[in-house]
C-alpha cells in the first residue's frame, strides 16, 4: 500500500525501519492454513484476520489488537486488548 501511495523510496524506508524490531515472519503451511480456514468459517472475520488467530492458537501466544472483531474469538486465544 505505501509503495503504491508513496511510492518506492517511501516502502523502502518503511521495510527498512520494520526490519530493525525483532519480528518474526512465519510461514505458512498446510496445518496453519486449515486452521484459519477453520476460524474463518465459524466466525465473521477477514482471513487476515483469521490467519492472525490461527497463528496466535498455534503458537500459543497473545494476539495484541483493539479491532473488536476478534472478541468473537476471545475464548480460543488470548487477546491483549490496546
Amino acid at each position: 500500500m505505501v509503495l503504491r501511495e508513496q511510492g518506492k523510496e517511501a516502502a523502502e524506508l518503511y521495510l527498512k525501519t520494520i526490519n530493525r524490531y525483532p519480528i518474526k515472519i512465519v510461514d505458512i503451511d498446510k496445518f496453519l492454513t486449515l486452521e484459519a480456514a477453520n476460524f474463518k468459517t465459524f466466525h465473521k472475520m477477514s482471513y487476515a484476520d483469521a490467519f492472525a488467530v490461527a497463528l496466535a492458537k498455534v503458537q500459543k501466544a497473545k494476539l495484541v489488537t483493539g479491532d473488536k472483531e476478534f472478541k468473537a474469538v476471545e475464548g480460543n486465544i488470548r487477546i491483549v486488548w490496546i
